[in-house]
């Protein structure tokens, strides 16, 4: 009984989040291309490349919104504009606020930039103009005016000595301004929609602008005219300069030439000559087949576009804010960050050891996360959003059902982790919102559907078959069974762990169980007030739990259906349930976002967990049954850690200390080294035991001069120590004499000023005050009734002895009359 108590989990930790870092706008590289910089609401999330953690967040005191910042050239210096209309400047590195102050903008700052040697600083306004800071020096050096509308471009040439601004606003025009008279040189105008980015040449006297209208302009800054335009067809957003190495995509026969990359509304990178206007590399991604690829792809344009300072990556970001990196000697994926997941349907372990999690968002993609890197693998396949997923025994193998009423097979390739679809299967005539996985072997799932249906797919031998090829072919699935389940959604499925049976929940109150042969009703589970929303299997009896949006949870026996039990303590719906400990305890999630651990045998929630802020629509365990991930509507992953033994560990290890500093307390008081054994009881923060050293000393002979010896030489945080503990001892009569003598030390030798520096005096004498008042009243009574004795004492004869013997008898009320009053006076 011992052994099997010791299993139970007491409680569970957050060990890792997943959070939403970057909800769109500026993203930007450090100069050694570590870390990685972007806006998600009010703060500013500063990523490590290489972990995907974020490695601290920056968020102003207004609370008035980010809309745009900068990090200078030589990474020292960060700037971060307000809707307040304040300039911040950061030291980035340990995200300290350094300086503040007024842009002068009389509207919101919509872009910025920093010239190549960090000195100074362009703000563009949605005021209509320019100001140019001198950072160093800390004052406006320039006020440019003559742009119309926002001004959402500023650049300045990378030659600073030839003293250029470059800018674009709501009219379509570049302009081009002199920093040495402050005026504008020249406008240059080819486009028809709002220009997006700008790129140099190495020598600086060419320039590329690319637009929304579909077209980059090439153009000459030594006479500030078009040399050519060039027809991309697509709206552009940015445009790079491809680096001269010879070792990079397109570069293997134009060494020479000037070569740009642009990115926009299709989602891809493209490689264009300058000088021809040709295309030379078009960009294959895997799910853009060659029609989508001429045309403009929802949700997966890029948005921005920036090199690695090793000038041999490129990061691209996408409109559902995903950060990609690729190589750019042939555009392969090397890493991939999701920004923002939106609401989480559900979340499942994935491989063998449970290295990956699987994410169903709000979202016809499925998200593949890598937990040690944060690498997302995106999965194309369902056109609409994805609703449930499950994971085969051996976790190579997945199931995923959508709203558009198809079955989903993934695999996950052993060494490279990469994951494809490899079946699918439709005949559900409504959306599918419960899929569930055989148990023993992967030889068919189970899906359950708005349609009131059940459906019984039954796995081909290639997909159940372990292989080391893969091949490209997608293979179609078909319902072997298919029966009428209930008489509204069905919201769950679960297969028992021999495969012989299946359990389904319905929206119709009711659970109900089935034959895996030909789905025979076997049993029918009545309980629940409401919706049931998620049913389980016991791994170990034969027990089914369900979980309802009248917030309880029942277990149910599957030899008479009856329920045996019934948890109550969810405040919400309780959305989903999974067993640990070996099926003795439940672990709910529920939709007021917290998770609940039950022990079965009690009927006792024994700890909440509180992470979430929305529902909770995935629970999953890990097979070690040693941590277990959340997803959440409120767009978060939580990864929780069992640290039940850890917490077991600490408590025992914290007895032990005890133990051992309670005998060292004894030896210290036995062997009268009082001052080392108040200070060892002081650093327990004890007050009992501060109190029974105290009493120890004031047992000796000499006790209130020793007392006050050794009170005197605590340090100064012990002796406001001691005076808290006071007012905790004046509460009690019997301990109020030793509070009042550790309060009179402390008054008669500590100067007022010494005491007024105590951070706790003014309520450790608040609550002093009104019980020494009272022990002084009790005192005061105490006394009267002692003179009063004494008077009595001494007005009366005793009658019965002779006076000789009267005189005999010995007198102790005078001598507790005196104990009485030196006790007053103390």
């Amino acid at each position: 009984m011992a052994a099997s108590a010791e299993q139970f989990k007491t409680n569970y930790a957050v060990e890792r989040k997943f959070e939403p870092f970057y909800r769109g706008g500026k993203v930007q590289i450090n100069k050694d291309g570590t870390h990685l910089l972007c806006i998600c609401g009010n703060k500013l999330n500063v990523l490590e490349i290489a972990t995907g953690a974020i490695a601290r967040t920056i968020e102003p005191d207004d609370q008035e919104g980010i809309t745009c910042f900068v990090l200078s050239p030589n990474d020292e210096i960060l700037v971060t504009s307000s809707r307040a209309l304040l300039l911040k400047q950061w030291q980035w590195q340990d995200g300290t606020c350094t300086r503040t102050w007024k842009a002068i903008h009389t509207a919101p700052v919509s872009s910025m930039t920093f010239d190549p040697t960090s000195n100074l600083l362009a703000t563009g306004g949605c005021d209509s103009t320019i100001k140019i800071w001198d950072v160093l020096k800390q004052y406006c050096t320039h006020n440019l005016k003559g742009s119309s509308g926002v001004v959402h471009l500023v650049q300045f040439h990378p030659d600073m000595s030839r003293l250029q601004l470059f800018s674009s606003s709501m009219d379509y025009k570049i302009r081009i301004w002199s920093l040495t008279s402050s005026k504008c040189l020249c406008i240059l105008e080819t486009h028809y929609s709002a220009v997006t980015s700008l790129c140099f040449s190495p020598d600086g006297d060419t320039m590329i602008s690319s637009g929304r209208d579909k077209i980059c302009t090439v153009w000459d800054l030594v006479t500030n005219t078009p040399k050519r335009t060039v027809p991309v067809y697509e709206s552009v957003e940015v445009v790079l300069l491809l680096p001269k190495s010879s070792n990079l995509i397109g570069r293997d026969k134009n060494l020479k030439s000037f070569l740009f990359i642009t990115a926009g509304s299709k989602g891809i990178l493209r490689i264009w000559d300058a000088a021809t206007s040709q295309c030379l590399y078009t960009q294959k991604l895997p799910h853009t087949s060659q029609k989508t690829s001429e045309e403009e792809v929802d949700g997966h344009s890029l948005t921005h576009c920036l090199l690695l300072p090793n000038q041999e990556e490129i990061i691209t970001v996408n409109a559902e804010h995903s950060i990609i990196m690729y190589d750019l000697h042939n555009l392969d994926l090397k890493k991939q960050f999701a920004g923002y997941n939106d609401e989480i349907l559900d979340v499942k372990f994935l491989g063998p050891s449970d290295s990956h999690i699987v994410v169903a968002t709000n979202s016809p993609q499925l998200k593949v996360f890598e937990l040690e890197t944060s690498n997302c693998q995106i999965l194309y396949g369902h056109t609409e959003t994805v609703l449930a997923l499950d994971v085969f025994k051996k976790g190579f193998t997945f199931a995923s059902c959508a709203k558009d009423r198809t079955v989903r097979i993934w695999k996950m390739h052993k060494t490279t982790g990469e994951v494809r679809c490899v079946a699918m299967g439709g005949g559900h005539t409504n959306a599918i919102g419960a899929i569930a996985c055989s148990r023993l072997s992967a030889s068919f799932i189970v899906s359950g559907s708005q349609d009131f249906t059940l459906k019984i797919w039954t796995l081909p031998e290639s997909i159940s078959k372990a292989s080391k090829h893969q091949t490209s072919k997608l293979e179609s699935l078909y319902a072997s069974v298919t029966e009428k389940g209930h008489d509204k959604d069905i919201n769950s499925v679960a297969v028992s762990p021999n495969d012989k049976l299946i359990v389904s929940g319905s929206q119709d109150k009711t659970a109900k169980l089935w034959s895996s042969a030909d789905l025979s009703l076997l049993g029918v589970l009545r309980g629940h007030k409401r919706g049931v929303w998620c049913v389980q299997f016991s791994p170990v009896d034969q027990v089914i739990a369900t979980s309802s949006a009248d917030g309880t949870v029942k277990l149910w026996g599957l030899r008479d259906f009856s329920c045996l039990k019934t948890f109550e303590g969810h405040d919400a719906s309780a959305l989903k349930l999974i067993f640990v400990s070996h099926g003795k305890q439940l672990l709910t999630s529920g939709s007021d976002g917290l998770l609940k651990l039950w022990t079965i045998k009690t009927n006792e929630c024994i700890k909440t967990l509180d992470g979430h802020e929305d529902k909770v629509w995935g629970l999953h365990g890990n097979k070690l049954d040693s941590a277990v991930v959340t997803g959440s509507a409120d767009s978060t992953i939580i990864l929780w850690k069992d640290v039940t033994e850890v917490e077991l560990a600490e408590e025992q290890a914290k007895q032990e200390n005890e133990i051992l500093q309670q005998q060292e307390l004894s030896n210290l008081l036995h062997e009268k080294r009082f001052l080392k054994a108040l200070g060892l009881a002081i650093s327990l923060d004890q007050p009992h035991t501060v109190l029974r050293v105290i009493k120890a000393i004031l047992q000796e002979p000499q006790g209130k001069d020793d007392l006050e010896k050794n009170i005197l030489r605590l340090r100064k945080d012990q002796k406001e120590s001691v005076l808290g503990y006071c007012s905790v001892w004046n509460t009690n009569s019997r301990n109020c004499h030793e509070a009042q003598c550790v309060l009179n030390i402390l008054l008669m030798n500590e100067t007022p000023d010494s005491l007024l520096q105590y951070s706790s005096l003014k309520g450790s004498v608040e609550a002093l005050i009104p019980y020494t008042e009272r022990h002084m009243q009790r005192m005061g009574r105490l006394l009267q009734a002692s003179m009063f004795l004494d008077f009595m004492w001494q007005h009366m004869r005793l009658t019965d002895l002779p006076m000789e013997e009267e005189d005999q008898v010995p007198v102790h009320i005078p001598r507790f009359t005196q104990s009485v009053q030196e006790n007053g006076k103390t």
